[in-house]
């Protein structure tokens, strides 16, 4: 019988690999439907979901969806406790001297949301007087502090989904936020209360350059495995067909 010998170096590579952790694609542990958010059984489902998958396949990584709070969701890539963030965060100069990015995924505009027939404009004129709500920690928040503070009462909440809740109770006269995040709200019967007055005057200096991944600064193998994976599925359709099951137009926006 022949006796297989390994040499130490041997035994401790095949340790690694067997040890080898998968990587943990950070999502905000607040529904973002219809990106994001856990269905009956609690699995997380969505446009985002399936392209964080999409793109791991296409690059050949195990990954998994490690939820995390998006007030602390750089903190905790920075700290290691999670290694890619892709939770709908846009790219910002202030957020690229904390974190690198990949190429944007995607890109859509930012619109307010207000109750019928109120006269509301979504300019800092039209809003004057009025109570805006926003999600926390964004740049919608940003966004809103910047050209409505003052004149308008700005009112924070942890996720989109307790704004609109917010709205449609008529607590808030509005709320600023991504055109397709807001659209099944306005489907539902709960947003038979309110209309998308169209778009915000874009400033990119806050409303940053599109949608990408997050990694930690100088992390360039994981950032090109994000961005590989990114082109493969632009280039073979699949970034099409995914799109396709939650919208009826392309949001890539480039």
């Amino acid at each position: 019988m022949k006796t297989l010998v390994l040499t130490a170096s041997a035994l401790a590579l095949m340790a690694g690999v067997a040890a080898a952790d998968p990587l943990r694609i950070g999502i905000a542990a607040e529904p973002y439907p219809p990106f994001a958010a856990p269905d009956a059984a609690g699995n997380w489902v969505g446009w985002e979901i399936d392209i964080i998958n999409a793109i791991c396949a296409a690059s050949s990584l195990d990954c998994a969806i490690t939820p995390t709070a998006w007030d602390g969701i750089i903190p905790a890539l920075t700290s290691g406790r999670i290694d890619v963030i892709m939770a709908s965060m846009t790219i910002t100069e202030e957020r690229a001297q904390t974190i690198d990015f990949s190429q944007p995924y995607y890109n859509t505009p930012v619109v307010v949301v207000a109750q019928r027939d109120m006269g509301i404009a979504a300019t800092a004129e039209g809003l004057a007087g009025r109570v805006l709500g926003v999600q926390v920690s964004t740049v919608f928040q940003d966004y809103a502090q910047q050209y409505f503070e003052g004149e308008t009462e700005i009112r924070t909440y942890q996720t989109q989904d307790e704004a609109n809740q917010d709205l449609a109770a008529g607590r808030i006269d509005a709320t600023l936020a991504d055109s397709l995040a807001m659209d099944p709200f306005l489907e539902s019967e709960a947003g038979a209360c309110c209309e998308n007055l169209g778009a915000v005057p874009m400033d990119q200096a806050i409303l940053g350059s599109g949608i990408g991944a997050g990694v930690r600064k100088g992390d360039a193998e994981t950032l090109a495995a994000i961005n590989g994976g990114i082109d493969a599925i632009l280039a073979d359709g699949t970034y099409d067909e995914i799109t396709a099951r939650y919208f009826t137009t392309s949001i890539y926006g480039q």
